[in-house]
């Protein structure tokens, strides 16, 4: 297990080593079906000999089959009664917390509706179909990262996790509470959101740093690189250690105050020496990783496991986590995509403007642009776990007349003339649109594919949106 955690960190391994392939996967899928218990110490004690794509599977199985018992699944007897919360543009964060945060978790695992009030203080139009809430979502958790509410931090490699000074916010430790919430909400309904966390951050969430053989310094490159590389140059220190002039504490400025923090009582006095450099680099890294952002973790984990059950993730390594909150980390499969697709306002999987555009993203845009294309409909750069069958909504192309300020919605007319490639006007200085919050790309229908090439390409690079109004 050791081996196969520190493959899960930095892959030395070929594709397909952890795998033991006698075991009948599927097997485990029928059993959960029929209601029986699948051994959970072997899942949890050694994950990896079932397939990634497999565990996922049985997570979404998981999540089904609680919904189930909980009454949160409609039926032909029942439909569950939905959480409705009126939040304005201005105040997402505020509004959110204060209609969510007193809910129990079983409202939350449940069906919530979102209605959204504008800055000039008009209901906006949008009706929710799950879409706007998705909107919510990410609105939220964008605004919960960024670095002026002070609530998480990034390392070097552009990684969240909890700021060890974000006491300086009102009731940081509520909100941090709320933003596991929220993330929890959104592996729950599986959609996948763009928010890249620190890996030993994930690893805490997940419950790894309780089991003994875990190290606090092994998972230390995630945070601070460079002092890692100090504290391995003191590890092998040919010469005294004393000499570095050393104790068991640490200095930090924070905000230009100098602030000590003591390792272990009265560390400020105690030399560090070749006996005890050892047990200095582990305290070191476990006070950075753990002791420093104590309160903040714990709060988030306790809002994300009201969600998400512990038992539940110990089925996943850390990268598998951050695979099941950010989506997958490979090129976007356009065949998956277009397969499932759902066309409207005329448009059909064989329009010569649709034919136009499978075959740009496929012929004329890079990786990168196809990565950004993906962002452009659906807010994240990366595909869904499963593939896209797994998108909530499902990925859909509109065809559009008019601009998104006099857009109204479909009419026969329009559908009619979209299906024939009837232009009310012509299309060619508008740009492409998307609405996020329902995977919904917006596309006019253009006379000619350079200029769809054009625009597309115009409208992904510059991240131009469309914000429900």
């Amino acid at each position: 297990m050791l081996l196969y955690r520190r493959d899960c960190r930095r892959s030395y391994t070929s594709p397909g080593h952890w795998l033991i392939k006698e075991i009948k996967v599927p097997s485990f899928i029928t059993d959960l079906d029929k209601g029986r218990r699948i051994p959970q110490l072997l899942l949890q004690t050694m994950p990896h000999i079932i397939p990634h794509e497999d565990r996922v599977r049985l997570f979404r199985k998981y999540i089904t089959n609680e919904k189930t018992v909980l009454g949160l699944t409609e039926s032909a007897c029942a439909c569950p009664q939905p959480t409705i919360i009126t939040v304005h543009r201005c105040r997402i964060v505020e509004d959110g917390h204060r209609q969510l945060a007193p809910l129990p978790p079983q409202a939350l695992k449940g069906v919530i509706r979102v209605r959204f009030i504008n800055e000039q203080g008009l209901d906006e139009a949008g009706v929710d179909q799950d879409g706007v809430f998705k909107e919510f979502l990410e609105e939220t958790l964008k605004k919960v990262i960024d670095p002026s509410l002070n609530l998480f931090k990034t390392t070097s490699e552009e990684r969240l996790y909890p700021s060890p000074i974000s006491y300086l916010q009102d009731n940081h430790l509520g909100l941090f509470e709320f933003v596991g919430r929220m993330l929890g909400k959104a592996v729950y309904e599986g959609i996948v959101v763009d928010v890249p966390f620190a890996s030993f951050f994930l690893s805490q969430v997940s419950g790894q740093t309780s089991q003994a053989r875990y190290s606090y310094v092994d998972e230390l490159p995630s945070l601070d690189l460079e002092l890692y590389r100090s504290l391995n140059y003191i590890k092998h220190y040919n010469g005294d250690v004393s000499d570095l002039d050393l104790t068991f504490s640490l200095d930090e400025d924070n905000m230009g105050k100098l602030e000590t923090h003591e390792l272990i009582p009265g560390g400020k006095a105690v030399p560090v020496t070749n006996e005890s450099k050892i047990n200095y680099i582990h305290l070191m890294a476990h006070f950075r990783m753990h002791v420093q952002i104590k309160n903040q973790t714990a709060a988030f984990i306790k809002g994300f496991r009201s969600i998400i059950s512990l038992d539940w993730l110990t089925h996943f390594s850390t990268p598998e986590l951050q695979r099941l909150i950010s989506g997958d980390n490979i090129p976007l499969d356009l065949r998956d995509l277009r397969k499932h697709t759902q066309y409207y306002g005329g448009f059909h999987d064989s329009h010569r403007v649709v034919g136009w555009l499978w075959d740009i993203l496929e012929k004329d845009f890079t990786e990168e642009e196809k990565a950004m294309f993906l962002k452009f409909v659906t807010s994240c750069s990366k595909p869904p776990l499963l593939g896209f069958a797994y998108l909530e909504p499902p990925f859909s192309i509109r065809c559009v007349e008019v601009g998104d300020d006099e857009d109204t919605g479909d009419t026969i007319g329009s559908v009619i003339r979209g299906f024939f490639t009837i232009r009310k006007k012509d299309p060619q200085n508008r740009l492409p649109t998307s609405s996020t919050c329902f995977n919904l790309l917006k596309l006019p229908n253009y006379q000619k594919k350079s200029t769809l090439r054009e625009k597309l390409r115009y409208a992904v690079t510059c991240r131009t949106g469309f914000e429900l109004s």
